[in-house]
């Protein structure tokens, strides 16, 4: 089989199976977050930590309760790096220095999972296994309750409540996020995948000496790695190492756990508004974004050029035979398309304008269709700003979902936009103009500037993949690029959760002839078009320096 019939019967494999689960994962998740029962294990969580499962909160203190967990989830995370020698499970390894523990805790909190180190040469197994697969799951339940909360917004009426955040947290957790990746962590171990606590195995080389290979429970990390769309990997080459990914069927899975909630989650939205057109037109958008990404970075990496790439007949640099040009593409644009930021391939060394691809994708927003929850909440403000638009242009009110689109609202809705290219081209303006940074880029001219400006997409779109030339060990690095996490995280949840808190706050107003709908091809064009057109005026100057240079070089 051909490679790219090989990657075109994956993508379909792929389409068919999102399509089965759609509607039953979709109106699951409904039903969790609008169900008024608990399960016995979740009443004894609420007794141990204290918490009334019957009272609602104010968005502010929703809010409050999403900053405090992070931070305390930050400070836990950084300690368990900080104390690893006396940890059970540490291998023999020293602590983690204070500068990589912090970025590393601030990452993993912020569902980036942006890794400035060698995980098997760095990390034990207790700090891997109750450090950062445990944050794995609640940073993914906390996008997802925030997403929630969101849509809460839209749906109530007249009060200032917007749920209870350790009740979506929980649910999240319990019901949603520890089931799929306890059956999916099998499902990879059957396939290949490995999972064990030991430190390694010898192996014979063909000199007659030996060396050791890392081992690690990598397939209940892996498992909760994609379907919570956070990416880090247990192994420094991430899922393009062996025991993370090591066949065609396993690299499938990983791209469908990649999907498989943000895809959903349309569903959920559709049902929890009253409506399930509205959650179509938002899926076709996140689909025709997807479609085309995709299709830009496939077809530049098969259509070779230069000179290695004519003779090898497509770009095959930096990425794994067992995958090829189709398998490579289609997990890259679903990686970047989400805030997963997982590989199977190094994206530096795709060419300009398919690395160009992949950089866009979380440029757009990471809407296509965006990590758990954070894609549905993120795709929410671009429509609000998409009527806001529309009703600049007839004169009118806009309206979305019986609520009136007002200064407040949009105010919040903008913010929450402006945060990430805010952070993107400052951070990547600043590291451009300091001494040091030329010494760190593998790479000069164009692809060195899209490497630094990868960098910070990342950061700012909570993503964690990276252009691998660039060498981020260094203090500013370090820092900055974790301020970059903290703000891309956090500025959008309390902008998001104060849009909720406003709309809650309405009474709905009924459609009349003048109320534009949103459930049609008009307003999913609108829609698409506001998105790419926010992307375009923000980043292109960027872009045109960087990938667009490097691939008319």
């Amino acid at each position: 089989m051909s490679d790219t019939a090989a990657g075109l019967l994956q993508a379909g494999l792929l389409l068919v199976a999102l399509a089965v689960v759609h509607r039953p994962l979709g109106d699951y998740m409904a039903r969790v977050f609008s169900t008024e029962k608990h399960t016995k294990a979740e009443r004894g969580l609420y007794r141990l930590f204290r918490v009334n499962p019957g009272s609602e909160q104010h968005w502010k203190t929703y809010a409050s309760a999403v900053i405090g967990f992070s931070f305390v989830s930050v400070v836990f995370l950084y300690l368990l790096q900080r104390l690893q020698a006396i940890l059970p499970w540490s291998l023999g390894k020293e602590p983690v220095s204070p500068a990589v523990a912090f970025n590393t805790a601030v990452s993993f909190v912020t569902n980036t999972n942006w890794q400035s180190y060698s995980p098997e040469a760095t990390m034990g197994h207790f700090v891997q296994m109750a450090g950062l697969t445990v944050q794995n799951f609640l940073s993914a339940a906390v996008g997802l309750s925030v997403a929630i909360a969101v849509v809460r917004g839209f749906v109530r009426s007249k009060t200032d409540r917007l749920g209870n955040f350790w009740v979506d947290l929980t649910r999240g957790t319990i019901r949603i996020l520890l089931p799929i990746a306890f059956v999916a962590a099998i499902v990879l171990i059957a396939l290949g995948v490995v999972q064990s606590l030991k430190s390694g195995v010898d192996v014979l080389n063909p000199d007659g000496s030996t060396s050791k290979i890392a081992l690690a429970p990598a397939a209940s990390q892996e498992a909760i790695k994609e379907l919570g769309t956070n990416g880090g990997g247990i192994f420094n080459a991430n899922s393009a190492h062996p025991f993370e990914n090591p066949n065609a069927w396993t690299n499938l899975i990983e791209i469908f756990l990649i999907l498989v909630i943000p895809v959903s989650l349309t569903r959920t939205f559709g049902n929890l508004v009253g409506n399930k057109r509205q959650g179509y037109v938002l899926l076709s958008v996140m689909a025709a974004l997807f479609t085309a990404m995709l299709a830009v970075t496939w077809l530049s990496e098969a259509n070779a050029s230069g000179p290695a790439s004519l003779a090898a007949g497509a770009n095959l640099e930096g990425k794994e035979q067992r995958f090829g040009i189709g398998l490579s593409s289609l997990f890259a644009n679903a990686t970047t398309g989400t805030s997963t930021g997982a590989v199977n391939g190094a994206h530096d060394s795709y060419s300009g304008l398919g690395g160009g691809g992949v950089l866009l994708n979380m440029l757009l927003g990471e809407i296509s269709p965006g990590g758990v929850g954070t894609g549905l909440y993120g795709i929410l403000v671009m429509a609000v700003i998409a009527m806001f638009l529309a009703g600049l242009m007839v004169g009118r009110t806009p309206e979305y979902l019986g609520k009136k689109l007002g200064k407040r609202e949009v105010t919040c809705a903008a913010v929450s936009m402006l945060a990430m290219p805010t952070v993107v081209l400052l951070g990547s303006g600043v590291a451009l103009m300091l001494a040091d940074t030329p010494a760190a880029m593998t790479n000069s001219g164009a692809h060195g500037l899209s490497e630094v400006l990868y960098a910070y997409a990342s950061a700012g779109n909570n993503n964690g993949s990276a252009f691998g030339g660039l060498t981020v060990t260094n203090d500013w690095f370090q820092s900055s690029l974790s301020v970059a996490m903290l703000l891309g995280r956090f500025v959008p949840i309390l902008a998001v959760l104060c849009l909720a808190g406003s709309l809650a706050s309405q009474r709905k107003v009924p459609e009349t002839a003048g109320t534009l709908p949103t459930t049609g091809p008009l307003f999913g064009t609108m829609l698409a078009g506001t998105i790419v057109l926010v992307a375009a005026l923000t980043f292109i100057p960027a872009l045109a320096l960087g990938p667009i240079a490097e691939a008319l070089a």
